[in-house]
Formats: structure tokens, C-alpha cells, sequence
């Protein structure tokens, strides 16, 4: 049976995602932002809640951990690199990991950038990666803890995942990325139907998130550093293309 999923909003603007297993019953929570909305989700759908997949270390995606912990006694799965700065970790796993949630299967995805130790979750056979603060909808996170040369390297990870990949980011950043990426590649046409959708769904009360990653690849600028119209849009035609990532990063800094 396929996954199901559930999205809700946590905090300002962090997503929370159910991901739950029919055949088994078991569900996982894809990060924590904080434990009252992921326990309303849960009692919204009448799922149980059995494993929580923590992608890294900050605050607004784990500070619900120890709360769900106690009062489900779920598992707790998060990367090996930083297991430190999270409560309560049971299970540790990095590149290439295989993570089950019930009969589901999933593989870690490591992708340093944002922080040094972030991963993926990706289920293949559902279709969906939950990639965190890595990889937002026409966006990407900002450079905390690495270098730009290993975010674009991450990025590259996630951009070679199938096209009709659904894409689960941990924000809801979609329009101010949109209005920046407009910036760079004015007249990319997949763009500015990714421009409109976006403000029909967000005026309509709805999310942008989920994304498709073959959309991704068409209009979102930060997984097309290697294409020669962003380079140039950035004064830095036939420059590595981790160097075009890096300026692009730079000036959404100061957008």
C-alpha cells in the first residue's frame, strides 16, 4: 500500500509532515518543530505515532523531541554528526543508511550546508524526500556551518533524484524565494508558472510544499548554478559552477 502523508504548520512558517505506513500502521514524524502541533496532526488523523526522523540539529526541528519522546515512546532517528545537540537519539545513521518506518523504506541522503551533519530522507518507492533546510521550494538554506562548494555537492544529490520526486521542504519560503530567483532569471518561463501557482495556492490559504523536484530543476536557480544563463546572470560565465552557487547564496543573503 502507498504512503500516506500529512502536512501541517508548526510555529511560524516550519512544516511538520506525517508520513504513515497502512499496512502496518506505524508513522514517522519528519522532524519536530515543537510537540502540541505534531500531537494535533496525530489526533487529526487518528495515527499513531512510532518513529520521529530528525534531519539536523536546529531548534525549530527538533525542541518537540523530548515531549513526543515521553508521551509516545517512539523512536528517534537522526544523523550520526550530530547526535549531540539532540535529545534523546535511539538510532544514528548517515550517507546511504537504510530507514524503515513500518514496510517503508527509506535511504539517508547525507547533505552537509546548512548544517554539517544534515540529511535526507528519501523513499524511493513512494516517490517523496523530506530534505529539510538543504532544498526549498524555488530556494535552498542558508550556509551555517559548510562551505558553498559542499552545499552545491549536496544539492547535486538531491537534483539527480527522479523528476516526479515530491519534494517535502521544512519552510514555507516559497514567494520570497520566487520574488529573489525572479531576479536572476527574469524570463525563464517555468519560473513564472511556478510564480503564479505559488500566489493562487498561498492566497487560498494553501502550502506551496510539496514541490515536484522536475520543477525544481526548471526554475528554481540554485539547483542551476551549472547552467550558463545564471552563470552569466551573476557576472560569472564560465566559472565553476560551486562559485556561481556561492554568489547566488551571497546575494539571497542580502535580498
Amino acid at each position: 500500500m502507498p504512503a500516506q502523508t500529512h502536512l501541517f504548520l508548526c510555529l511560524s512558517d516550519n512544516y511538520g509532515v506525517l508520513i504513515h505506513d497502512p499496512a502496518t500502521g506505524a508513522t514517522a514524524a519528519i522532524d519536530a518543530p515543537e510537540a502540541g502541533a505534531v500531537s494535533a496532526a496525530l489526533d487529526a488523523t487518528g495515527w499513531k505515532l512510532t518513529d520521529i526522523l530528525i534531519t539536523h540539529h536546529h531548534g525549530d526541528h527538533t525542541a518537540g523531541v523530548p515531549e513526543l519522546k515521553a508521551r509516545y515512546g517512539c523512536r528517534v532517528t537522526a544523523p550520526a554528526h550530530e547526535k549531540s545537540p539532540i535529545a534523546d537519539v535511539d538510532v544514528s545513521v548517515g550517507e546511504g543508511d537504510p530507514v524503515r518506518v513500518g514496510s517503508l523504506n527509506a535511504k539517508v541522503i547525507a547533505t552537509p550546508g546548512h548544517t554539517i551533519g544534515h540529511i535526507a530522507y528519501w523513499f524511493p518507492d513512494s516517490e517523496i524526500a523530506f530534505v529539510g533546510d538543504t532544498l526549498f521550494s524555488i530556494g535552498c538554506g542558508r550556509l551555517f556551518e559548510s562551505t558553498a562548494e559542499t552545499m552545491w555537492n549536496s544539492l547535486l544529490k538531491l537534483r539527480a533524484l527522479p523528476d516526479d520526486t515530491l519534494i517535502y521542504c521544512g519552510h514555507e519560503y516559497t514567494l520570497s524565494n520566487i520574488r529573489f530567483a525572479l531576479t536572476i532569471e527574469p524570463d525563464n518561463a517555468a519560473l513564472k508558472r511556478r510564480a503564479e501557482e505559488a500566489n493562487r495556492l498561498r492566497a487560498a490559504g494553501k502550502p506551496t510544499v510539496p514541490s515536484l523536484l522536475g520543477q525544481e530543476k526548471l526554475a528554481n536557480p540554485f539547483l542551476r548554478a551549472d547552467v550558463p544563463e545564471v552563470a552569466a546572470a551573476v557576472r560569472l560565465a564560465g566559472k565553476p559552477a560551486a562559485q556561481v552557487f556561492g554568489e547566488l547564496r551571497h546575494r539571497k543573503d542580502r535580498f
